[in-house]
């Protein structure tokens, strides 16, 4: 009850006064608390719980790990998980799919692939939420392909499985593979939802697919009953932006049924940083420091239109906004999945325990670059500093120390995944093709945005991102 009401609060002091807890209410504790958010609470509760003896279940471990899950607590929760294996608890049609977005979010594709074993050993592959699941976690960690035949090979699908794929093809790039699931979806007399079209116009928005992407989004309502919603509008502000149309993209914000918000903006200003668009960007940001006041990546990408334009006082004026109102800058996040171990790179930061040797590394890749031609793109730093400070500011991007440890960690030829918090800059994008060349390396990058496969000096958008 005090957990669907709100309080939290209530939730521990019941906790904290019952002289016996059993199973159920230990479970009834955790989801509570999980529903409000409170998953550091919900994890000292269920090492209580664990620490006085209780018999937990398969209920109560699927419990701690979806909360994490939910929460953003992905690396918990892969432990959470390998530590249910280990005191005996056998993963059920529900833990799994609970997990697999946990594996997903970390690029952790070893301990999905052993997921995927215990499901087909159990024969979980079956059930009709496990195996979209499972499309969804290959997808995210860069198996497309392995996404596409776990697809084939489900029994049943419903909107959700046809979603996970289309959404797949989506984040890779591949418009094509997209757009003819979609048709083989209504072939099969699926009804598309509103997720569908976000998938599908999202497709269209990562290749540059105008007027096929204008012709979904009309097709929602004509022939298909479903009203664009703000995530389609988000989409259409996206693709138009990204193909130069800004002004085409301002006249559709203008006209929406409804008053826009903070998606809708920030898709506006992300593409005026493509297009260098200052004056639009003004307006785009203006009004979503009045929407996202708490946001820094808005004032952060507006600070990297400024920067890029080499104005400095509109550099400084931002920063001095974000000092006023306490805000940071959200450091870059990347992870890297190596032996079957998860590691966390941060920008900046120089905890790793192989940190040293990491710094080595990429000294020797940036003089290796730089003699084939490679020049840091400067423009991507927010400081009005030295060139050569500038070039060490991005020697450090999270995902460059995540390439540079995989490069040290692994045997020559073996394909690198990473996964980034934040969208990939423009130098770090052109690095990785130069590294992709010369170490003979498939690197696959994914961040907020799509997929980024780099393999012989090429990246897989071509360059439109």
């Amino acid at each position: 009850m005090y957990g669907k009401c709100g309080r939290a609060d209530e939730i521990v002091r019941v906790f904290d006064e019952s002289s016996h807890m059993d199973v159920a209410s230990c479970n009834a504790l955790v989801a509570g608390l999980s529903r409000n958010a409170q998953v550091s609470e919900a994890l000292r509760l269920f090492r209580e719980f664990v620490g006085h003896g209780l018999k937990l279940n398969v209920v109560s471990w699927t419990s701690i790990v979806a909360c994490c899950v939910q929460n953003g607590r992905d690396l918990e929760a892969v432990d959470l998980f390998r530590e249910m294996q280990a005191q005996g608890i056998e993963p059920n049609s529900v833990t799994i799919p609970c997990v697999l977005p946990a594996f997903a979010n970390v690029a952790a594709l070893m301990h999905g692939r052993s997921a995927h074993c215990f499901a087909l050993r159990k024969g979980l592959n079956h059930d009709i939420y496990v195996g979209s699941a499972l499309v969804d976690m290959y997808a995210k960690c860069g198996r497309v392909r392995d996404a596409r035949a776990i697809f084939d090979a489900m029994p049943s699908r419903n909107v959700v499985s046809w979603n996970a794929m289309i959404g797949g093809y989506a984040m890779h790039g591949e418009a094509g593979n997209a757009v003819r699931l979609f048709h083989s979806m209504l072939m099969c007399k699926q009804k598309p939802d509103i997720v569908t079209f976000t998938c599908v116009l999202a497709a269209c928005s990562q290749a540059g697919l105008t007027e096929e992407g204008r012709r979904y989004f009309n097709e929602m309502q004509q022939d298909h009953g479903i009203s664009p919603r703000m995530e389609h509008y988000a989409c259409m502000v996206t693709l138009l932006g990204r193909a130069g149309k800004l002004d085409e993209a301002y006249n559709l914000i203008s006209d929406m049924p409804f008053e826009p918000d903070g998606c809708i903006w920030g898709s506006l200003l992300g593409s005026c940083r493509v297009h260098g668009n200052v004056d639009l960007a003004e307006v785009a940001a203006e009004k979503l420091f009045c929407l996202e006041p708490d946001n820094a990546g808005n004032y952060v990408l507006l600070s990297n239109i400024y920067a890029s334009k080499k104005m400095w006082d509109g550099v400084n004026r931002v920063r001095e906004m974000m000092k006023n109102v306490g805000l940071k800058k959200e450091k870059g996040c990347s992870w890297i999945e190596i032996k079957n171990k998860v590691h966390m790179l941060l920008a900046g930061d120089d905890s790793h325990p192989m940190m040293t040797v990491i710094i080595e590394k990429l000294k020797q890749l940036n003089i290796e670059m730089r003699r084939l031609g490679f020049a840091p793109s400067t423009d991507f730093v927010l400081h009005d500093v030295e060139e050569q400070e500038k070039d060490d500011i991005l020697a450090v991007h999270s995902e460059k120390l995540a390439v540079a440890l995989g490069l040290i960690c692994t045997s020559p030829g073996t394909p690198l995944r990473v996964i980034k918090n934040l969208r990939i800059c423009g130098d770090c994008h052109e690095a990785m093709k130069f590294i992709s060349c010369f170490e003979g390396r498939e690197i696959s990058v994914r961040d907020t945005n799509r997929f980024h496969h780099f393999s012989d000096g090429k990246c897989s958008c071509r360059d439109y991102w």
